[in-house]
C-alpha cells in the first residue's frame, strides 16, 4: 500500500511512496464472482493466444504479423505490401473500437483483456501465491534476511519466471516468423540458427524483466493508454467505482461495531476495513475516485462484497456504474458521443467489408523498362520492352498463365516462354515484350489494358503505358 496521504494522492502514482523510492505492491489474492469470470476469460484468451500461431486455415497461419517480410495473416486470410492500405484501415478500426468503448465502459479491456494484466495477474502473480503464500506472508518475506527459506523460494520463483518468459517468446517469435519457420529452427537446434536465438534470449529477457520487477508500472508508466482513458470518459461511462453517496453519507466512513445501527448513526456503509485497496494490483485507493492507475480489473468488487455480506450490509458499495448513475441515479444511456463513434465505426468496417470483396487473389503489375524507348520491328508494328512481376497471394500454384492484349491488337510474347506458373504464396517476375501495329496507336503514349490468364481463363486485368513514335498520332 502507498504511504501518500489520502488528500494529496493525486500527487503521485500508487507504486511510488513519499521519499520518492519504488514502493512494492504486493496485493491480496482476489476472490469472488468476478475474479472467477476473469479467469474463465483469461485462460480462454491464454489458450488462443498459444493455440493461433499453430492453427492454419487454407494452408495459412490463422494469426501472422510478419513485419520483416511485410506478410500478415488474418484469421487465416492473407495480407501482403499490396494490401497494406487494408492493413491500415483494419488498424484504425481497432482504434476506433477502443475509443468506444473506453467511453462506454472505461479501462474494462486493461482488467480483462489486455495480455500485460492476464500473464501478470493469472500466470505470474498465481504462481508467486503457490511459492510465497498471501499478502501477509509476502510481506513479512520481503523483511526477511536472505536465510535458506527465502533463497529458495526467491530462487525458485525466478527460475519459473525465466522459463514462462522464454516460452513467451517463443510464442511471439512464431507470430513473426511463422509457426513452422519456428519449429524448424528448434528441430535445426540454437547452433544453427545462433542470431535467431540470440534474438530470443533478448525478448525473454524483456519479458522476464516485465514480469519480475517492472510488474504493474506498464500499466501506470508505460502504457499510453491509461492516459487517453482520461480525456476519453466522461460521467455516463460505466467504470468501477465506490459510491460515495452510500458510503460516506453524513458522518463519513467509520468501522464497524457489532449491533450498531449505521443508519440511525449517520454513518456510511464503507467500514473503513482497507480490504479494497489490500487487494488493488496498482496499489490504489478507489474510494478516492477515477484513478489512471484503476485498470478495472474488479478485485476490489470482490473484496467489498464479501466484507458487506460478512457485516449483514447491502452488497454493491464498489461495482460497476458511471459518476451520473451514483449521483443521480441514472441509467446507461446511448449518447451522441456513442453514437457518433458507433456510426464512424460501422462506416468504417463497411469499407474495409467492401475493399476485401473487391481484394484479388492474383496482383499484377506491368511497368516499362525505364530508359528504353520504343523499337520498330517488321510488318511496321512498334515494340515496347516491360517488366512484369505477378503475385499470388492464394495456397495453390496458378498455373499456364499467360498474358494478353485486351485494349488494343497486338501480342505480348514473354522473355523465355509463352507461359509460366506463379508458385503458391509467392510470385513471378520477368521481362516481356509487346508489339502493336502502328496503325492502331492514336498518339506518342498509349494505356494498354493487359489481361492474366489461366488455363484460358481471365483471372486479373492491369494497365500500362505504352510508348510510340511521334508521326502516327
Amino acid at each position: 500500500m502507498s504511504t501518500i496521504p489520502e488528500n494529496n494522492f493525486r500527487d503521485s502514482i500508487g507504486t511510488i511512496n513519499q521519499e520518492g523510492k519504488r514502493a512494492w505492491i504486493f496485493p491480496k489474492k482476489p476472490s469472488g464472482k468476478f475474479y472467477k469470470y476473469r479467469k474463465l476469460v483469461s485462460y480462454l484468451l491464454l489458450a488462443i493466444l498459444f493455440a493461433a500461431p499453430f492453427i492454419k486455415i487454407n494452408g495459412n497461419q490463422f494469426l501472422l504479423f510478419n513485419v520483416l517480410e511485410r506478410r500478415f495473416n488474418f484469421f487465416g486470410y492473407p495480407f501482403w505490401p499490396q494490401d497494406f492500405y487494408l492493413v491500415v484501415i483494419m488498424m484504425i478500426i481497432g482504434v476506433v473500437f477502443v475509443i468506444l468503448f473506453t467511453v462506454a465502459f472505461g479501462r474494462i479491456f486493461c482488467g480483462w483483456i489486455c495480455p500485460q494484466t492476464i500473464f501478470m495477474e493469472m500466470v505470474f502473480r498465481r504462481i508467486e501465491y503457490w511459492i510465497e503464500g498471501d499478502r501477509g506472508k509476502q510481506l513479512r518475506l520481503a523483511k526477511q534476511s536472505w536465510d535458506a527459506e527465502k533463497i529458495r523460494k526467491k530462487g525458485l520463483k525466478w527460475i519459473i519466471f525465466f522459463i514462462i518468459s522464454f516460452l513467451i517468446a517463443n510464442i511471439f517469435l512464431a507470430y513473426i516468423i511463422s509457426s513452422d519457420q519456428l519449429l524448424e529452427y528448434i528441430t535445426e537446434g540454437p547452433a544453427e540458427n545462433i542470431s535467431t536465438f540470440i534474438s530470443l534470449l533478448i525478448f525473454t529477457g524483456v519479458f522476464y524483466f516485465i514480469f519480475t520487477w517492472f510488474r504493474e508500472q506498464v500499466c501506470i508508466i508505460a502504457c499510453p493508454y491509461g492516459r487517453l482513458q482520461g480525456v476519453l470518459l466522461d460521467n455516463r461511462s460505466i467504470i468501477v467505482a465506490y459510491d460515495h453517496k452510500r458510503g460516506e453519507k453524513e458522518k463519513g466512513r467509520a468501522k464497524f461495531r457489532k449491533n450498531e445501527d449505521r443508519q440511525a448513526t449517520g454513518k456510511g456503509d464503507c467500514i473503513d476495513c482497507l480490504q479494497c485497496v489490500q487487494v488493488c494490483p496498482t496499489g490504489i485507493d478507489i474510494r478516492n475516485g477515477t484513478q489512471l492507475e484503476c485498470v478495472n480489473c474488479t478485485a476490489c468488487i470482490d473484496a467489498c462484497d464479501s466484507m458487506m455480506e460478512a457485516v449483514n450490509l447491502p452488497i454493491g458499495l464498489i461495482r460497476y456504474a458511471s459518476e451520473e448513475n451514483i449521483e443521480k441515479k441514472a441509467k446507461f444511456k446511448f449518447t451522441p458521443r456513442l453514437k457518433g463513434y458507433t456510426t464512424v465505426l460501422v462506416i468504417l468496417i463497411g469499407v474495409l467489408t467492401g475493399m476485401l470483396f473487391l481484394r484479388n487473389d492474383v496482383e499484377a503489375r506491368i511497368l516499362r523498362l525505364p530508359g528504353q524507348l520504343y523499337e520498330h520491328q517488321q510488318d511496321n508494328r512498334i515494340s515496347n520492352v516491360f517488366t512484369f512481376k505477378l503475385v499470388n497471394k492464394t495456397t495453390e500454384d496458378i498455373e499456364n498463365v499467360q498474358l494478353k492484349l485486351i485494349s488494343h491488337k497486338g501480342e505480348v510474347r514473354l522473355v523465355k516462354s509463352d507461359s509460366l506458373i506463379v508458385p503458391k504464396q509467392g510470385f513471378a517476375e520477368g521481362t516481356l515484350f509487346i508489339e502493336i501495329p502502328a496503325a492502331s496507336l492514336k498518339g506518342e503514349k498509349e494505356k494498354l489494358k493487359i489481361g492474366v490468364y489461366s488455363n484460358n481463363k481471365l483471372i486479373e486485368t492491369t494497365t500500362t503505358n505504352f510508348l510510340g513514335p511521334r508521326s502516327y498520332r
